[in-house]
This record gives C-alpha cells, sequence and structure tokens, in this order.
C-alpha cells in the first residue's frame, strides 16, 4: 500500500515567500493547503503550479486575522487527510509609520495578523499532529522578532511574541515527535520589485547597500529553510530561529 502523503497548510501562500515554501514543499512530496486573503487568482495559480509538481493542492481563502476564519481554513486543510502534518505560519501584515501615531485599530489588526493567527492555527492543528506522534510548525518571523524597527512598532511586537510562541512549543512538544522553529527572513526580493518607480528603486539600492551579500534574498532560499525544518532530516532541529538574510545586521 502506497504511505499516505502528508499535508502541509501554508498561509498567506498566493505571492512571495508563502508562494516558494509551497511549491518547494510539494515538490517534497506533501499535498499543499494554499491561502489567500483575497487574491483568489493567485492562490489558484499557485495550486496549479503544485498539482504540476504531482501533489494534491487545495485552495482555501479566508483572513488569517480572522478567527472563525482561521479556523475554518484549519478545519478545511485537515479535510484533506483528516489532519495537517506541517504548519507554516507565513501570514502577516507590516504597516510603517510612528509610534505615537498607531491607531489602536492598527495595533489590533497586527497582532490578530501576526501573532494571533499563529496560536489559533496551531491549537487547531497540533491535536491531530499529537494523535500521530508527528508534526512540523514553522513560523515565519522576520527581523522585527530580533531587532525591532522604527517605524514598526506593532510588528515588532507580534513578531516578538511569535518567536516566544516558537521557543515555549518546542519545549511542550519535542517529546511527542513535534519540532516548532522560526525563520527570520532579511530583506527578499517581493512580485513588486520590477517596478519603475522610483521612490521604491532608491529604498531597494539602499537596502542592499546594507547587506554583505550585496543583494536582496530570493523567496526560494527562505523556502530552502523551511524545507528543511519540516523534513524527516530536520527532526533535531527544535526551538531555533534561523537568519536568512545575507549577513544583515541592522
Amino acid at each position: 500500500m502506497a504511505q499516505q502523503r502528508r499535508v502541509a497548510l501554508i498561509t498567506g501562500s498566493g505571492r512571495n515567500i508563502g508562494r516558494a515554501v509551497a511549491l518547494g514543499l510539494a515538490e517534497d512530496g506533501f499535498d499543499v493547503v494554499i491561502n489567500g486573503a483575497s487574491d483568489r487568482a493567485a492562490c489558484e495559480a499557485v495550486a496549479r503550479q503544485a498539482q504540476a509538481l504531482g501533489a494534491s493542492a487545495l485552495v482555501v481563502m479566508g483572513d488569517v486575522g480572522n478567527r472563525e476564519d482561521a479556523t475554518r481554513l484549519a478545519r478545511e486543510a485537515m479535510g484533506m487527510s483528516g489532519r495537517v502534518d506541517a504548519l507554516v505560519n507565513n501570514a502577516a501584515i507590516r504597516p510603517h509609520g510612528p509610534f505615537l501615531d498607531i491607531a489602536e485599530e492598527t495595533w489590533r489588526r497586527v497582532l490578530a495578523v501576526d501573532m494571533e493567527a499563529a496560536i489559533w492555527l496551531t491549537q487547531a492543528c497540533l491535536p491531530g499532529m499529537l494523535a500521530q506522534g508527528w508534526g512540523r510548525i514553522v513560523n515565519v518571523t522576520g527581523m522585527n522578532a530580533i531587532q525591532g524597527h522604527a517605524g514598526h512598532a506593532a510588528v515588532s511586537v507580534a513578531k516578538h511574541a511569535v518567536w516566544g510562541l516558537t521557543k515555549s512549543l518546542a519545549k511542550e512538544f519535542a517529546a511527542q515527535g513535534i519540532t516548532v522553529n522560526a525563520v527570520s527572513p532579511g530583506p527578499t526580493a517581493q512580485d513588486e520589485d520590477g517596478t519603475a518607480d522610483t521612490e521604491a528603486t532608491r529604498r531597494r539600492q539602499a537596502t542592499i547597500a546594507r547587506i554583505p551579500t550585496g543583494r536582496l534574498g530570493t523567496p526560494m532560499e527562505i523556502a530552502a529553510v523551511v524545507r528543511t525544518m519540516v523534513s524527516d532530516a530536520g527532526a533535531f532541529i527544535n526551538g531555533q530561529m534561523v537568519q536568512v538574510n545575507g549577513g544583515t545586521q541592522t
């Protein structure tokens, strides 16, 4: 009898890092659940690419910053095989602005999408992992989680909290065959990088000047680390945050 394929749920996987992770895991033999908040066409395109790699792919649209949507996402993902084997909490928003100008609504929204969604989805997916004695959880954090950034107080708070969640769960569930890790991407090329906007180009060049490798990272380079953490070969990686940033320090 053929071994049942494992299922990976990747939030925010219609583009950029989430898309690269979904396609990488599809290539590694996972069936994948693609999620986005609004761009169904992008998510369906990723699903088709995953299917071309031999994976089953399910698109579940929903705003993970809404608890009902997050719970529904987990439920529909588990409908593929009765469980989610690997959860990659990637979805995030990153509003920029002075600390004193951050409205309460913005605080609540950032904390919901960037932090609480990881809690809700992990709570939903963990029982199935525990039942089989195997599971992988990867939280995509970013440099905000380590260093903090001026103008990104809300995101930094949320991502610091996710790093704390990662370390706590890694200790609590390791003995049951579940690893929990974080990946911290540095400056990474995004889908919009082809823009001709002069100000965007200036900001990109200033960012690259701070990176020792002299270039932006690629989504596939971030995904490579996630793929290792999720694999059987990554079973001894637990409670870690791997920085993938070309040596960037600030």
